[in-house]
């Protein structure tokens, strides 16, 4: 199949986002020598859409909060970022840091790069390369915590025109793009306090990305949910930038719960489906996707809780869904604590609506944020075969037993909601 010219110029976007990360690099290795030269403010007028590699003198507006390595003084703009893996509750955690109307939170603006990323590697019949994918994803996280949602248009499909888009993936998830100044008709229903995913999309024009940078600008810390970097040590370029103060949210969920989460919201789980229905495992079944999401999370958690590199102290904290779940107040005050903000009467007011099943029925949905959070922590244990838990048992057995996840052995036990497979733990927050 020969690829259209709108493949070809994904495919052009994409060498240019790895060329900018290249020169951008290597330039953070030399000394600044170049701020304020003529040939600097050539080379920033004919590229318009990426910031020159000479802007290195560029900081935020609030720069003299941030301390010598990054580190912020108390009352300082926060970076966050809530780390997790599809499918671990991280809607809904996320909406914890959304409701704080000092928090400007985007959601999952990385599947803009994977996408693009992905359409460009159809032409070359292979997977996008780690490096490059993962590059890109860091070059746009600074670029969003830093308030320029510009630096978006390279990826968002189709071309946003005028910096202006409807093709924002999940906006209606963030209260600040569907409130003003980015969105007037949304004041009224913000303060109702209604899901915005209910009337952002129907009342809200094209998202302004223009309005949207100054829409952060004006909130005094910014957060992003990602769920496709696949280690915290992929983080450690953001953490070290002294322009920041990261603060890293690790969300983890039981692997055998995220499974059959995917397996009740994906398309690509049809043979996980087969297996659960039949109890008989398919030749097909892809077993390498469960394996690499553990790999991945208990690399993450042995990072943060065991190993505690430098550039990770105080930016830390692990947060298993379950616990969250049970105790949705008292863990989003630890959050907080961690993160250093004051816990918003908003915030509470969002919990008390969403983790109950009085929830009106037109906010539920598959991605659906308001549930009662007690009853379905650990539901999965009455849906999954036991023939499937088995197989994610031996594949992810010591990602279980760090996180604090017991194991069954029978059919009985596994239905037997009386006794809890989540051990009781503690995690502090890496010093």
């Amino acid at each position: 199949m020969e690829c259209s010219w709108k493949t070809l110029l994904l495919l052009l976007c994409a060498s240019l986002v790895v060329q900018y990360i290249a020169i951008r690099s290597l330039r953070e290795s030399l000394p600044s020598s170049c701020q304020g030269s003529s040939h600097c403010l050539e080379r920033q007028s004919k590229e318009s859409r990426w910031r020159s590699a000479c802007e290195e003198s560029w900081a935020p507006a609030d720069s003299a909060a941030i301390g010598v390595g990054g580190g912020a003084v108390p009352g300082g703009r926060r970076h966050i970022l809530l780390f997790a893996a599809t499918r671990s509750g991280s809607s809904f955690t996320g909406q914890l840091l959304n409701q704080h109307p000092g928090v400007f939170y985007v959601y999952e603006p990385l599947f803009h790069v994977w996408q693009s990323f992905t359409n460009a590697s159809c032409c070359q019949r292979r997977a996008p390369e780690r490096r490059e994918l993962l590059g890109a994803y860091r070059d746009l996280l600074l670029n969003l915590y830093t308030c320029q949602l510009s630096f978006l248009e390279s990826y968002i499909h189709p071309q946003p025109q005028d910096h202006v888009t409807p093709a924002l993936f999940r906006r209606s998830s963030s209260l600040a793009l569907c409130s003003p100044p980015v969105c007037l008709e949304g004041a009224a229903e913000s303060l109702a306090g209604q899901p915005e995913e209910a009337w952002c999309h129907k009342k809200c024009p094209a998202l302004n990305l223009t309005l949207a940078s100054e829409a952060c600008r004006q909130r005094g810390h910014v957060a992003i949910k990602a769920v496709r970097v696949p280690t915290v040590g992929d983080l450690r370029t953001l953490s070290e930038d002294p322009r920041l103060d990261l603060r890293i949210v690790h969300l983890v969920r039981d692997p055998r719960a995220v499974l059959a989460s995917r397996m009740s919201v994906f398309s690509g789980f049809r043979a996980w489906r087969i297996w659960n229905a039949t109890g008989r495992q398919p030749r097909y079944v892809d077993l390498a996707q469960i394996g690499h999401t553990c790999r991945d999370m208990e690399a993450s958690a042995e990072t943060g809780l065991l190993l505690r590199p430098s550039w990770l102290h105080g930016r830390y904290l692990l947060l298993r869904y379950e616990d969250l779940a049970w105790h949705p107040e008292d863990k989003a005050r630890d959050m907080y604590r961690f993160l250093g903000l004051d816990m918003h009467p908003r915030v509470l007011s969002w919990i008390a609506q969403n983790t109950n099943v009085s929830a009106p029925a037109e906010w539920h949905y598959k991605y659906s944020t308001a549930r009662d959070s007690k009853a379905t922590a650990e539901s999965w244990r009455l849906r999954l075969n036991f023939s499937i838990v088995q197989a994610v048992q031996s594949l992810c057995n010591s990602t279980l037993a760090l996180l604090g996840y017991r194991q069954v052995q029978t059919v009985e036990e596994l239905r037997n909601l009386s006794i809890s497979l989540v051990e009781a733990r503690t995690f502090q927050p890496g010093l």
